[in-house]
């Protein structure tokens, strides 16, 4: 089971660091992925196992990180400079088959094979 945390309302240029959490994730590669009202869901982050590969879209690159604690079975999402368009709902997803490069490119969701609940993100003023 994954969890979200970390989620809430923040101003437009502010900053928000996403939790995801489970009882073990080091042999999985974690992707993120948002869905905003009335749009189809985006991937826009992940990482291997080994946290040796990362890809991000273009819509949030040099703007979130992703990373990796397995010790304590959390991936983290921190995201800077954050603007209205962020706004939704952001999911983890885990890859069972955490050794290859992972990849959030459309159609990628059928990789990922356990998601969380998801937690919302707000940017407004």
């Amino acid at each position: 089971q994954l969890v979200e945390s970390g989620g809430g309302l923040v101003q437009p240029g502010g900053s928000l660091r996403l939790s995801c959490a489970a009882s073990t994730l080091d042999h999985y590669a974690i992707g993120w992925f948002r869905q905003a009202p009335g749009k189809e869901r985006e991937g826009i982050a992940c990482i291997s196992s080994g946290a040796g590969y990362t890809s991000y879209a273009d819509s949030v690159k040099y703007r979130f990180t992703i990373s990796r604690d397995n010790a304590k079975n959390t991936v983290y999402l921190q995201m800077n400079s954050l603007e209205p368009e962020d706004t939704a709902v952001y999911y983890c997803a885990a890859d069972m088959m955490g050794w290859r490069p992972c990849t959030v490119l459309a159609g990628s969701e059928n990789r990922y094979d356990y998601w969380g609940q998801g937690t919302q993100v707000t940017v407004s003023s």
